[in-house]
């Protein structure tokens, strides 16, 4: 979250538990030369693979962990990283190879058994780990993870250990992209230490990355130092990353400016129209694997009678995106014209303009539309958000000043602020919103399945809208299915277009990544994650 006051640095030795404070610290410090010294804020949660879901501490877990993929930083093509290879002959059963001379940064010998343990670890419910649900589609996920009462077995039936660098995973569907899933860091391997003395890893992570976890103070800042022995090929340039706390990126941005920072990968909105001139060719601006959307309410039966997607792609057309993202956005944010991302590319199965005309500003449709699916439920329309967080009350504003505009009615559309994330994620779990709500997503890898499957198909996990169409269903099931990852994108294209026929979500734009950097150091980029490459910069 951010706010109006910045964080204190600690000047003082910092301790090696994650859950410290820095109490008792001076402010000032110094600097290191070797360290990239970075804008950060802090982790949601304690940081481990499989319950981490947030920026924030996804930045440090791609830093101190590798996988059996690895997403290319500029491409995000998955590679193999620890995997030596990924067989299947007929898209459901995996047999996992390892590379050999991979240790954790401890010494201890990476195996099989480090990726099977962690993976049933993660799937367990009794562990409650955010991301068990990306090991829904192993056998035996229902058994050790049910939707009710008490698990019926510890550990997934689908995978079993054959020998230190050979396991095998059996998948309860075919999904013949499943191994590029697996970048991802909720299937990082993980060390004996982890479930020896569970609270002590906590305390400081051990992983098998470039990075390895110095220090940290909540609400100060987190030291990662190269780790020399590491043996995969993307080795730290520098000596480190300080990544510093703040509440307000302005401060930030500031602090870059006066020569105290090197790295801020979020520019202020305020800042869009000075940063050109501020950091000239120090400035990133480029496309990233996010989306912003407004999902309806599909359980509420005023938004899905039928009739209703007339409406709601009348109200999609009734959005001015091209102002919007100029006027606010100064081009960081790009008119969606699908649900997915440009960053995915042509391999990844992004092909734009599937939305077709219910994403372009329309104001005669508009109309036109909303009359014939019988008019606004109860003649006005409410799209909620939080707003401590981001410049979302700006958009939102926005956006209702585009519909009211194009419907001529001045109180057709109103914004409901919610004052935390909190309590909105509590109103959209429970289904308490009746109204358009901000939604969106940023990718967990760069798989078109990744912006549809989660979000779109019957009770998926992140499919707050509670949408269900069997059709979209059943292309789904077939693009997982298929042999090829071509063959899956075209099936996956043609469920987007039923997305585009029935307007479950809004989307309104594609997110780019920003960063700016100072003199100090070199070779900055961003990851089609908006996440800087780390381990590339150079100081000097």
């Amino acid at each position: 979250m951010r706010g109006a006051v910045r964080a204190r640095w600690a000047a003082c030795v910092l301790s090696g538990a994650l859950a410290a404070t820095a109490a008792g610290c001076g402010s000032g410090g110094h600097d290191e030369p070797g360290l990239v010294r970075a804008s950060w804020s802090d982790p949601q949660n304690q940081l481990e693979p499989a319950n981490t879901n947030e920026v924030q501490g996804g930045k440090v877990l791609y830093m101190i962990f590798r996988g059996l993929k690895r997403y290319d930083p500029r491409t995000g093509a998955a590679e193999n990283m620890l995997a030596e290879k990924i067989d299947t002959t007929d898209q459901q059963n995996f047999t996992i190879t390892l590379k050999d001379g991979w240790t954790f940064s401890n010494g201890e010998k990476i195996t099989s058994r480090s990726f099977v343990d962690a993976w049933n670890y993660a799937a367990l419910a009794d562990n409650k780990q955010k991301n068990a649900s990306f090991f829904e589609y192993l056998d035996g996920y229902d058994k050790v993870h049910p939707d009710s009462g008490e698990p019926t077995a510890r550990t997934l039936s689908g995978l079993a250990v054959k020998d230190d660098r050979t396991f095998t995973a059996r998948l309860r569907t075919k999904f013949s992209t499943w191994p590029d899933t697996l970048g991802y860091t909720a299937y990082s391997p993980l060390p004996r230490a982890f479930f020896d003395d569970h609270a002590a890893w906590l305390k400081k992570p051990v992983g098998n990355g470039p990075y390895g976890i110095d220090s940290y103070h909540r609400g100060s800042a987190m030291r990662l130092r190269r780790w020399d022995g590491y043996p995969g090929e993307d080795k730290a340039r520098n000596d480190g990353v300080e990544l510093r706390v703040y509440t307000d990126n302005n401060t930030a941005y500031t602090d870059l400016q006066a020569g105290n920072l090197d790295l801020v990968d979020d520019i202020p909105s305020a800042q869009l129209k000075n940063v050109r001139k501020d950091l000239g060719d120090r400035y990133i601006n480029q496309p990233a694997g996010i989306i912003q959307t407004l999902a309806f309410p599909m359980y509420d039966e005023r938004w899905s009678a039928s009739g209703m997607e007339k409406v709601r792609r009348g109200l999609s057309m009734a959005i001015n995106r091209d102002q919007i993202t100029d006027q606010i956005y100064r081009k960081t944010r790009t008119p969606a014209t699908d649900w997915t991302s440009p960053a995915l590319g042509d391999q990844g199965g992004y092909k734009g303009g599937l939305c077709g005309g219910a994403c372009r500003y329309d104001v005669a449709g508009a109309k036109s539309l909303i009359e014939e699916g019988g008019g606004l439920p109860g003649g006005r329309v409410t799209l909620t958000s939080n707003v401590d967080t981001g410049s979302h009350r700006v958009w939102m504003d926005a956006v209702c000043n585009s519909i009211n505009n194009a419907l001529g009615k001045d109180r057709a559309c109103t914004v409901n602020p919610i004052g935390t994330f909190a309590d909105f994620r509590n109103q959209q779990t429970e289904q308490r919103l009746t109204g358009p709500f901000r939604s969106g997503w940023q990718m967990d890898y760069p798989l078109i399945q990744n912006f549809l499957q989660p979000l779109y198909y019957t009770d998926a996990s992140s499919n707050y809208g509670k949408f269900s169409d069997p059709q979209f269903d059943k292309l789904v099931d077939e693009a997982n299915a298929e042999s090829s990852q071509d063959k899956a994108n075209a099936k996956f294209q043609e469920a987007e277009r039923i997305l585009a026929q029935q307007m479950p979500a809004i989307p309104l734009w594609y997110q780019n990544g920003s960063a700016g950097y100072s003199s100090r150091i070199s070779d900055v980029t961003l990851n089609p994650f908006s996440v800087p490459v780390y381990e590339q910069i150079k100081i000097g």
